[in-house]
């Protein structure tokens, strides 16, 4: 430090020492404050764990001991990195690509505060004036109060009758669309409900959800639904919510088709569970409103009017048309909101997301949209030195937009912030101030520093992402013949105007354009689906998280475990059953989730590993069984690229698990060389 420096301005890096999260190798380096820098390596290299699971998670956790220990019960629960020093963190700001909201009430709107903009313009300049802003929001419904109103100073006044108007369709319920449910998919009516009649997953019959039929003394558990009695059937299918005790608890009772509506049919169908989307799918059909015709808002929500245009069209406009509609309005009593709200929407132009809706669903928007939209909140803030954290914020664009991508993390930097990005395409790694490569493979191939400098010495380095740095596709000088076709007429899904096309079959096809372009909106809407029903022999990978809870691993979710616990039990004379942490093989302490929660209660659940098991998961019995020298254990723990050695040949010769492991070395997933009991999936 020199003498004229202050003591305060040495504090100018973000310090790492000995980071050892997931595959990182004991990882030390210094990243310079209010800078770009990008983290570049292969996928499974290292990146996310050294920028999110030890920097950005560690920030996060000590901002939030700062909090008493009552709010922090309200919180995450985030346990330390596993690193030795941590020294100049700042404030992080994760902007991930992880879907936004599942609730099928979000929209885009909703969620930039948009919506709750428009909603006070028109409770101010709408004609005829109808109420306060509430009245123009779907999820708020009108409803009417009597009784005695008591004040903070404990003024009481008698009401009768008083409105409070609230903007939601009554028929919908502010869905936007209503449903028809086929009662056959949710009951087989030849057998009682003890022996299963109720067909809805989750609904076994020796479980709660059936005992509180066959309990409840409205219906009888052993006569077939069949020969239901008029009042009994009603009472089992549509009954309002009645207070009932089943094994001397206290429960409530309430008929099967609307705890199905509130269970499942309020929920984002796409971010159900497959199985639970394969039954909504086949037992629900989803129409739309007839009263709203979609809009989700009262009939008074949408007779008023700016400008001849309802708040249900302008939210229907893209957003890029309904800017220049809101930079049209010339009224000095509202102007500041009308500043307001046109930078919001400005800024949805600015991001490349002009094409989207305030009234498109937040659970359709894909990752890389979902990102975006988190960033419209951060570009007009006046925070500073704070840490960005982005996880490959140019994916999803055309090399049109990427421009603009650049332009705005530039942006974010010159105001003073500390920008961390993850990413893969050169356009972006091209504007960094400073880049850390890792590698040199993925998973225990990789997880160190291989390179540390500018973009130039980068391209000088001869590291992996060095030399393909500027590495561009070429044609092929030859393409496969077609077989076939699927044959798409009239698409007309969101922006499509009638798209005729022909998808050719037996070939790989590329469908492109800028964003928002209606690429998915064809695939999702008229190729994998046909008239809105799955078409047969179309399966669709997207970017959706794998959905599971913690005892979920790419072993349990390829189905690979179980030819393994097969073969485990063949070799020695015992039941598969044992080689599962799920079933009779679990530790029986914590009981195979290999951890322990301790409830502290009003601070943090503290888990642990199991003190029985070492966190192994199993019995020390089923331990000693072994197949290749190997317990299930060892085999779990094995990388994919050394299981596939194991199961290839000899005693431990599995073609079954083999055949997975294969794919997922083929496919260079983000698995590779990660412990197939320890990864949950995401």
């Amino acid at each position: 430090m020199t003498a004229a420096q202050h003591p305060a301005d040495s504090h100018d890096l973000i310090r790492v020492q000995g980071a050892r999260e997931n595959n990182l190798r004991d990882v030390s380096v210094d990243l310079p404050k209010r800078r770009l820098t990008v983290f570049t390596g292969v996928s499974g290299s290292g990146k996310s764990s050294l920028v999110f699971a030890t920097i950005a998670a560690e920030s996060q956790r000590m901002i939030n001991e700062t909090y008493s220990a009552f709010v922090q019960n309200f919180m995450p629960s985030l346990a330390r990195p596993d690193v030795d020093v941590l020294e100049g963190l700042t404030t992080a700001i994760i902007v991930d690509q992880e879907r936004m909201g599942a609730n099928s009430r979000s929209t885009v709107g909703t969620a930039t505060d948009a919506n709750a903009m428009l909603r006070v313009l028109f409770s101010r300049l709408g004609d005829p004036y109808i109420g306060p802003p509430n009245a123009f929001s779907f999820n708020v419904p009108t409803t009417r109060v009597s009784g005695e109103r008591t004040s903070a100073t404990g003024e009481r006044t008698v009401i009768e009758d008083e409105v409070y108007l609230g903007g939601m369709c009554p028929r919908c319920e502010g869905m936007g669309s209503v449903t028809d449910i086929d009662i056959s998919q949710l009951v087989d009516d030849s057998r009682s409900i003890a022996e299963g009649a109720i067909t809805v997953p989750g609904y076994t019959a020796d479980g709660w959800m059936v005992r509180i039929f066959t309990e409840s003394g409205f219906v009888d558990g052993d006569v077939p639904v069949r020969d239901f009695s008029p009042e009994m059937l009603a009472d089992f299918l549509y009954k309002e919510p009645t207070k009932v005790r089943v094994a001397n608890i206290n429960m409530t009772y309430e008929g099967l088709v609307p705890r199905i509506q509130k269970s499942m049919l309020s929920k984002d169908v796409d971010a159900m569970q497959p199985h639970i989307r394969a039954f909504v799918e086949r037992a629900v059909t989803f129409t739309t409103c007839p009263d709203c015709a979609g809009t989700r808002l009262s009939e008074a929500a949408r007779s008023s009017r700016i400008a001849g245009v309802s708040i249900a069209e302008a939210c229907a406009m893209q957003i890029s048309d309904l800017a220049s509609w809101v930079a049209a309005i010339d009224d000095p009593g509202v102007a500041p909101l009308v500043a307001t709200l046109r930078r919001a929407l400005d800024s949805f132009t600015e991001i490349g997301l002009g094409y989207l809706s305030l009234d498109r669903p937040a659970g359709t928007l894909s990752g890389g949209e979902a990102q975006r939209t988190k960033m419209i909140r951060h570009l007009g803030s006046s925070l500073t030195d704070v840490t960005y954290v982005f996880d490959e914020p140019t994916v999803g664009l055309h090399p049109h937009d990427i421009r603009r991508m650049n332009g705005l993390l530039q942006r974010l930097r010159d105001k003073g912030n500390t920008v961390l990005v993850v990413e893969h395409k050169p356009e972006a790694i091209a504007i960094a101030d400073h880049v850390v490569d890792l590698g040199p493979g993925a998973g225990t191939a990789g997880g160190e520093i291989v390179f540390e400098g500018t973009v130039d010495e980068l391209r000088a380095s001869g590291t992996l992402t060095g030399r393909h740095l500027d590495d561009r596709a070429a044609l092929k000088t030859g393409v496969r013949t077609p077989m076939g076709a699927i044959a798409v007429r009239g698409a007309s899904d969101h922006n499509l105007q009638g798209v005729d096309v022909d998808v050719p079959l037996g070939v790989l096809v590329v469908v492109t354009g800028v964003a928002g372009s209606g690429k998915s909106s064809l695939i999702h809407g008229s190729v994998v689906r046909d008239g809105g029903a799955p078409r047969e022999g179309v399966v669709a990978v997207d970017q959706g998280a794998i959905r599971g809870s913690r005892r979920s691993n790419p072993a349990t979710y390829t189905g690979m475990l179980e030819p393994i616990r097969k073969a485990f039990a063949k070799a020695n004379g015992v039941k598969p059953a044992l080689f599962s942490a799920n079933s009779e093989g679990a530790c029986p302490t914590c009981k195979g989730a290999g951890v322990v929660d301790t409830d502290l209660g009003m601070l943090a659940t503290v888990s642990s590993p199991c003190e029985d098991c070492g966190g192994r998961r199993f019995q020390s019995s089923v331990l000693e069984y072994r197949l290749g020298g190997a317990n299930i254990t060892d085999v779990l723990a094995m990388p994919v690229s050394e299981a596939v050695d194991f199961f290839a040949t000899g005693e431990s010769r599995v073609p079954a698990a083999l055949a997975v492991l294969q794919r997922l070395v083929a496919a260079r997933a983000t698995l590779t060389g990660e412990h197939l009991a320890e990864y949950v999936a995401r």
